[in-house]
């Protein structure tokens, strides 16, 4: 029997073995959230999907790291709720207090942080985005 999930896999061709893994969040206003994500907290445009000349959905990138929107259809009804049980951890290797305040000045409200877990080893700082996803933004110390 193996110890760890980890010492599984070593043993175990047949697990699945991701180079990438990209979330795709469906949005109440796609170009609210386009700003919030490049405007607030730095991502960078990638692919865009349109149909007709509409805007329907984009990936924005960050670092290595890729996230995709859609523009909601309605389909399941305009009060169908986002964000409730869902959290974006990123982790990152810059200045935490620093990055605080870049995404203050740039008009994000923190719902929590900055912080310092010693016992976790890490800093963090957590805001939601305008379908209240919520967001953790941490960086580990030593």
């Amino acid at each position: 029997m193996f110890a760890t999930g980890l010492d599984k896999r070593r043993h175990d061709p047949q697990t699945l073995r991701l180079r990438a893994y990209e979330p795709s969040l469906t949005v109440n206003d796609l170009q609210k959230s386009i700003d919030f994500y490049t405007k607030v907290l730095g991502f960078f445009p990638g692919e865009r999907w349109e149909v007709g000349g509409v805007l329907k959905g984009i990936t924005l990138k960050a670092g290595a790291c890729q996230l995709g929107f859609s523009q909601d259809d309605w389909s399941k009804g305009r009060d169908r709720v986002k964000g409730v049980g869902f959290r974006l951890y990123c982790e990152t290797v810059q200045d935490i207090n620093a990055l605080a305040e870049r995404i203050k000045r740039a008009g994000g409200v923190l719902t929590d942080g900055p912080t310092e877990s010693p016992e976790m080893k890490m800093q963090s700082i957590s805001l939601d985005d305008p379908d209240g996803y919520h967001i953790s933004i941490y960086r580990k110390t030593s």
